[in-house]
């Protein structure tokens, strides 16, 4: 009993910062609503043109804004008080949700319309991201419960992916897509009231002898001379281009393959959700001094496996077991990244170098996602996804390749120092 009692308190350690705790209800609330937006926007805009391709430049949309100016996102971060930063994204994205809202219970839409609006979520989410992402530094008291923080964080996105695809698939069949996006509008009330509960310290003014450009090219530079973050980052950026869009090919699974309605889709989503959420607890409750790159690897070959498996697979129970381990093992690209990055990079360049993990993240995924719809419209669908797994399984290998160089050097270096201790 002691034994499990220790094991939970490792698990939810974080939770002992109350900043924290304020700042987790009210993302897990809002996030359900944004989860429940994400599955009402595909599923409008497949029946409305029944094509992979539109929803592809639909992610497009709503990700590559991010892309372009998430470094800026970064330096603003960097330069100006994170909370204030954070808390006019988070007003801004109530607006662009009530908009949406507004826009689908008035029936009177178009695609453009829905793709306009994504974009300005993209440009609100390049100075959210950077902003939340080094805040939640701040809110942990203890520095040592941070990768379990972003672990926590990483379990609250994808437990809000399980309820929120689910719960979306029953409001659309039961009141309609304009509740899905009103629903998201109001969630966003919870996160705003949590970061005005919260008591940060004090914010320090900064003086910033830089400009802006300045300051983006001191941040690259970091990022340059410090190879273990470079190559989070590249491998990052080619699994976001590569792998992460998949998920702009599920309504096709859900309407085409297993001939089903918006609850199909929610259900696939959510299971996606439930394996990357189990990766998030797993994650979580790893002990201190626990080898991230080495379970990265092992999980990026995970996730390869589980999309080859789905690809081609016709029997539904089957396709949702594989779904999962396939989100089991893409929990670890972003959770494992991210915690690298935030455990190793100095504070003071904290914004601009998360700036370049959004980058990686959100930037090269809607690449991805106008290559999928490409793809998929020559080759098809089921083997455009095939294709996606083999190259997380090509990507794992440069991982394996990487670590092995890394060990070597380490044995190199041992090797030296006893022969320097013997002189």
């Amino acid at each position: 009993m002691d034994a499990h009692k220790a094991h939970e308190i490792r698990t939810f350690r974080a939770f002992s910062s109350r900043n924290y705790r304020l700042y987790f209800i009210g993302q897990s609330v809002s996030l359900i609503g944004t989860w429940m937006q994400k599955t009402a926007v595909s599923w409008v805009i497949y029946s409305l043109t029944h094509s992979t391709f539109l929803l592809g430049v639909t992610l497009f949309a709503s990700l590559f804004p991010s892309f372009l100016l998430s470094v800026i996102g970064g330096v603003v971060s960097d330069r100006y008080n994170r909370f204030k930063v954070l808390l006019t994204t988070q007003i801004a994205s109530l607006i662009q949700a009530l908009l949406l809202a507004i826009l689908i219970l008035l029936k009177h839409y178009a695609v453009w319309e829905i793709i306009s609006l994504s974009v300005v979520l993209g440009v609100i989410n390049a100075f959210d991201v950077p902003a939340r992402q080094s805040l939640v530094y701040e809110m942990v008291e203890d520095k040592n419960d941070l990768p379990n923080a972003l672990a926590l964080n990483s379990s609250m996105v994808n437990l809000s992916r399980i309820v929120g695809p689910a719960l979306a698939g029953i409001v659309l069949e039961a009141f309609g897509d304009g509740m899905c996006f009103l629903l998201n509008a109001l969630s966003f009330v919870a996160v705003i009231g949590s970061l005005l509960m919260m008591k940060l310290p004090a914010y320090i003014k900064k003086e910033h002898t830089k400009n802006v450009f300045g300051e983006l090219r001191e941040g690259m530079d970091y990022i340059k001379k410090t190879p273990s973050i470079a190559f989070v980052l590249v491998m990052l950026a080619l699994i976001s281009l590569m792998v992460l869009p998949f998920s702009t090919l599920i309504p096709y699974y859900a309407k085409d393959v297993f001939k089903g309605t918006a609850s199909t889709f929610g259900v696939i989503d959510s299971f996606i959700g439930l394996g990357a959420f189990s990766g998030a607890i797993f994650l979580a409750s790893v002990k201190a001094g626990t080898n991230l790159k080495q379970i990265l690897f092992i999980n990026t070959l995970v996730f390869g496996v589980g999309l080859i498996l789905f690809s081609h697979e016709h029997s539904y129970p089957l396709a949702l077991a594989f779904v999962t381990i396939a989100g089991f093992g893409m929990m670890s690209q972003i959770t494992v990244s991210n915690t690298l990055i935030q455990t190793t990079v100095a504070p003071d360049m904290r914004g601009r170098v998360i700036s370049y993990y959004a980058m990686a993240f959100f930037g090269m995924q809607p690449l991805g996602g106008l290559l999928v719809g490409a793809v998929s419209k020559w080759v098809g669908t089921q083997d455009t996804l095939l294709f996606e797994g083999i190259a997380a399984l090509l990507i794992g290998a440069l991982h394996w390749r990487y670590l092995h160089k890394e060990k070597m050097k380490e044995k190199a270096v041992a090797i030296e120092t006893e022969r320097l201790e013997a002189v």
